[in-house]
């Protein structure tokens, strides 16, 4: 009698149909979320290996290029995944494969190579990953099922809604509904009952892997992704991510919850965010693990466990649908249909300041405040939420148009913030600027029906030169530490070239 499935059937959804009589082993691809525990993918991955008595694998491809990701994304992805690889290998003796190229190609060919039966994936809604996983079924055989789960939101997005929301309001009814059937514990993990028999996987020199891609520039030759280097204060892995989370030294739920429905909108206290959107962007958490904990945390604290999980599961998930239903997210094509006529019949309007991408990018403006949040997020690699809607709406403000503005923004997003190329920061974007998600205002220049967000406005909420002053302490500090931290690199090249 076969064992009762782990996760809910609406959990996943079938790309491809194979044969039924699987005698290949499952293979896992991973990519949205990098992640052992409360991986509902990869539960789902060995449910079915066990059901037909065969092995499981995890494979992994690198892309040569994503979006841009720099060194400040790739290294904290690629430190995770060697974590990751230790653990799946030697805890549940699942074997850990990675690729470099394009998945189209890679997986497909790993899948015959192995004789793979199920080919189990992550859910993403953005076009590229989508458009790959077309492509991928249409290459693999015939006998090969493609199964969908979505691990990374709580409700399935396709669950939640069948249609593109028009605001969080029309969202969150339709999720709390679901929220019983879906917010559950997690199941025990067990390794799967048959070892990978396969194709063996090729050891892994991450060392060398992390050096080589973190040092190439965007040409292909030396030096990939220094312009935009890593960070120091987001440590990257599924053990930091659950420390950010409940540590007793400075974890969010534990240490840094009392206050969080007031000070996430003040841009002089960052502690007073959680700090867990690298993790869960990068799949290293599990949002599904951060509500559980969280509600734990209710009766001592309800309006801020409300207000964390309004964000964490509403505000989250809409960008997923809004992404996954609006095919052009990052596009004035996606606006609705009264900000693009509103944003078109001003696009001509006079602008008081215009500058160029070399400007905005090195914070070169007259704005001290707009300049302040561009560094902090170059910097810093993670920009203040309430920074981020400011920082957007003046780019509309300082550019030729709607379409120039929009790009620009997303390419800044992108390139510097660590949780940069996300359904959040694309819709964050097409909030700001093309107001998705909101409502109609008064008519002005330049904006037409666009919130409008100016620097008196902030001066309202917080000290705004407060702010100015511990982003230029912030730089200051990480250019101190820069600049001694390049005689002591330069010391180890002369020492490893002399031996």
């Amino acid at each position: 009698m076969d064992s009762l499935p782990s996760i809910q059937p609406g959990r996943f959804r079938v790309l491809k149909g194979g044969s039924k009589n699987r005698t290949g082993p499952v293979v896992y691809w991973m990519f949205r979320d990098q992640r052992l525990r409360d991986n509902w993918a990869l539960i789902h991955a060995i449910d079915e290996a066990n059901k037909n008595n065969v092995g499981v694998g995890v494979a992994f491809n690198l892309f040569d290029e994503f979006k841009g990701a720099k060194a400040r994304q790739l290294g904290f992805m690629l430190k995770g995944l060697r974590q990751l690889q230790d653990q799946i290998e030697h805890t549940f003796q699942i074997p850990f494969f990675l690729f470099q190229g394009t998945a189209e190609e890679t997986i497909p060919k790993f899948l015959g190579e192995c004789g793979a039966s199920l080919l189990v994936t992550d859910f993403s809604p953005l076009r590229e990953v989508r458009k790959c996983k077309d492509e991928i079924c249409k290459r693999v055989s015939d006998s090969v099922t493609v199964h969908e789960v979505d691990a990374h939101n709580i409700v399935p997005v396709w669950v939640a809604s069948d249609k593109l929301e028009y605001s969080a309001r029309t969202l969150r009814g339709k999720i709390n509904k679901k929220l019983s059937d879906y917010l559950v514990e997690f199941p025990v993990m067990q390794p799967p009952s048959n070892k990978w028999v396969a194709a063996p996987n090729k050891s892994i020199d991450w060392d060398n892997l992390i050096d080589e891609v973190l040092s190439r520039d965007g040409n292909g030759a030396g030096r990939k992704g220094a312009e935009v280097p890593e960070i120091e204060w987001c440590i990257p892995g599924e053990d930091a991510a659950m420390e950010v989370l409940t540590g007793t030294k400075n974890g969010f739920l534990t240490k840094r919850l009392m206050n969080y429905s007031t000070d996430r909108n003040n841009p002089l206290k960052p502690k007073g965010l959680s700090g867990l959107s690298p993790y869960i962007h990068s799949g290293q958490i599990s949002a599904q693990r951060c509500a559980l904990e969280a509600r734990k945390a209710r009766k001592l604290y309800p309006q801020a466990v409300d207000t964390f999980l309004e964000e964490l599961i509403v505000r989250r998930e809409l960008a997923d649908n809004f992404c996954f239903y609006q095919p052009q997210y990052d596009s004035l094509k996606g606006a609705w249909e009264w900000a693009r006529k509103s944003l078109l019949e001003h696009a001509s309007d006079k602008r008081d300041h215009v500058y160029s991408k070399e400007q905005l990018e090195k914070a070169q403006t007259a704005d001290p405040l707009w300049n302040a949040s561009q560094l902090e997020m170059v910097h810093y690699g993670k920009m203040h939420g309430f920074m981020r809607m400011y920082w957007a709406k003046k780019i509309l403000e300082w550019t030729s148009g709607p379409d120039e503005a929009l790009a620009m923004s997303v390419y800044l997003n992108d390139k510097y913030e660590i949780d940069g190329r996300d359904p959040k920061g694309y819709v964050g974007c097409m909030w700001s600027i093309c107001g998705v998600h909101d409502q109609g205002w008064k008519d002005r220049p330049v904006f037409g029906k666009i919130r409008y967000m100016n620097y008196a406005g902030c001066k309202r909420k917080f000290d705004v030169d407060g702010y100015i002053a511990y982003v230029k302490r912030l730089v200051s500090e990480k250019k101190k530490r820069k600049a001694e931290y390049q005689p002591a690199r330069q010391e180890k090249q002369h020492c490893t070239s002399a031996i």
